[in-house]
């Protein structure tokens, strides 16, 4: 699993918990609903740290709070 992918099942599985959908997390963050399903979709390849932390914001969560997380544990070596 990529970061990118680690990043968005972490935050699906945050949203999912607090039982909100995506569009509500980009309400409460400030940033636009298209922001979250673009970092969501598989295809895009970029994730901003800056966007990390207002969705956290958005969640009552720090950073390292978002990143403390199993699927950020597993994650194989990016430098090959």
């Amino acid at each position: 699993m990529s970061v990118k992918d680690a990043v968005a099942e972490r935050i699906l599985s945050l949203c999912d918990a607090r039982g909100i959908r995506p569009n509500e997390l980009a309400n409460i963050s400030g940033v636009t609903p298209s922001t979250v399903y673009s970092l969501l979709d598989a295809r895009r390849r970029d994730v901003s740290v800056i966007t990390v932390k207002k969705l956290c914001d958005g969640l009552e969560l720090t950073l390292g709070e978002f990143f403390s997380s199993e699927e950020f544990d597993n994650l194989e070596q990016e430098i090959y």
